[in-house]
């Protein structure tokens, strides 16, 4: 009786090992096969997550600024051409994985002013990289879409001539302090009826495709903004609101300093020619020039001053009254 009870108790305790030995590798099992089935992999998780993360490439985009950036020994390039393929296969692999890449302009002395002022050393790549974010944040940037970086390169530089014409103008109207008279921001005025003028000339200029051009003398330099629209026979005309921004603020600095600024718009339509008109800047408005005066500036070399031949199919036009309000007076 005493062995049949030990021999009892050593079978359960047999079991037991068993069920729980079973129970352990069933478990092992749901685990391994719920990390294979279920929840992705670490490694699929952060490709995931690189795909979602926006890249910046900072482009030097001629062989001045190119070499500038040799004098650094972490600088890993000696030839410009071949820098330009890297970087273009770069954004082509990037695009490859599916992330969203924008280009910006690197400019070798605004990267070592940088540095200056943080306090940072400017022969790293980690200060390069830094510097590249800074200047995708708040400068001019084009995103890349798949073009060639030949065709890439004089957008971006045209990108960053505008950013830059937009803020000197911008410093320019913010200098102007307040009217005398009113006590009014003379530079918010300005801009304001920078803005009246355009919307007017758009209004005024019909349907057709426009190109507008506005150039203003200053102290230390020529301003150009330049604006493209669009409008249908009916409805209002379609703009990019950063262009449309970036040409007020240039026509405003003509307004504030009463400078000798004009306007020249070129409307194309089908089956037409193109009609050029232009106006000059006059005591706050926009003064039409006439025919005579819109050819002569129009085939007249800006530099040297010779005559150009006009183009074949383009009418020299009078400019038109837009229909302005008269300006307010500041001083």
């Amino acid at each position: 009786m005493a062995q049949t009870d030990h021999t009892e108790r050593g079978t359960k305790r047999n079991a037991q090992h068993d069920a729980q030995h079973d129970a352990q590798h069933n478990a092992t099992h749901r685990k391994k096969r719920g990390r294979r089935h279920g929840t992705p992999h670490t490694t699929t998780l952060r490709r995931t997550l690189r795909r979602e993360a926006p890249s910046t490439v900072g482009l030097l985009v001629d062989a001045q600024d190119f070499a500038a950036m040799r004098r650094y020994g972490t600088f890993p390039f000696d030839d410009h051409t071949v820098y330009l393929q890297q970087v273009e296969a770069l954004l082509k692999a990037l695009a490859a994985q599916g992330v969203h890449t924008t280009v910006a302009l690197f400019d070798p002395e605004d990267y070592e002013e940088f540095c200056a002022e943080s306090g940072l050393d400017a022969d790293t790549g980690a200060s390069r990289s830094r510097f590249t974010a800074e200047i995708a944040a708040a400068g001019a940037t084009v995103a890349y879409t798949g073009q060639g970086i030949d065709d890439l390169i004089p957008v971006l530089v045209s990108r960053a001539v505008r950013q830059a014409t937009w803020e000197y103008a911008t410093l320019l109207l913010a200098d102007l302090g307040t009217c005398a008279d009113c006590g009014h921001d003379i530079g918010r005025a300005a801009f304001d009826r920078a803005s009246h003028l355009l919307m007017r000339l758009l209004e005024s200029a019909g349907p057709g495709t426009h190109h507008l051009v506005c150039s203003v003398p200053t102290d230390n330099d020529q301003l150009l903004a330049v604006l493209h629209t669009h409008r249908d026979p009916t409805g209002p005309a379609r703009l990019d609101s950063a262009e449309g921004a970036e040409f007020a603020t240039v026509l405003a600095v003509a307004v504030a300093l009463e400078s000798r600024g004009g306007v020249v718009l070129r409307t194309s339509a089908p089956d037409s020619p193109d009609r050029v008109h232009g106006w000059r800047l006059a005591h706050g408005g926009l003064a039409p020039l006439t025919a005579g005066e819109v050819f002569n500036a129009y085939c007249t070399d800006a530099d040297t001053g010779e005559p150009v031949s006009p183009e074949s199919g383009v009418e020299y036009c009078a400019g038109f009254d837009i229909g302005a309000e008269p300006p307010e007076t500041h001083h």
